[in-house]
């Protein structure tokens, strides 16, 4: 899953720094699914409030879900998207996706969801192929 990256953004890439604004959008197009997914569950965290606001529903079918490994498992289209959102990420499985507040209050609670012992809590054998 590559993004779609216009001739103007690769050129401002190529004069030196691109503007992140610029390459946000370039996310928002090119991995729709995983942008309404982080957009979604930081609507949620804002209205709800709480210590976080997690999906456990899997993506609906395979493009969906190399959106969301793209979106997480790339660190500039991670970090981006955690500035532009302001929150935290984390990412367990092939679709729980996760945002955080900034804030020092949630620090336990990420260390929680990113440790080895909730990694071995969220699996199941439905997910084994996932």
């Amino acid at each position: 899953m590559s993004l779609d990256v216009s001739p103007a953004l690769l050129a401002q890439a190529e004069r030196g720094e691109v503007d992140e604004a610029d390459f946000v959008d370039c996310v928002r197009t090119s991995l729709p699914y995983a942008w309404e997914m982080i957009s979604s569950l930081v609507a949620q965290l804002e209205v709800e409030g709480g210590e976080f606001a997690d999906n456990q529903t899997p993506p609906p079918d395979e493009q969906a879900r190399g959106q969301l490994l793209r979106a997480l498992a790339s660190d500039a289209i991670r970090g981006a998207l955690q500035r532009h959102f302001g929150v935290r990420l984390a990412f367990q499985n092939c679709h729980r996706v996760a945002v955080f507040p900034l804030d020092a209050a949630s620090d336990d609670r990420l260390a929680r969801f990113t440790s080895v012992r909730g990694q071995l809590l969220n699996q199941s054998p439905e997910l084994r192929d996932c």
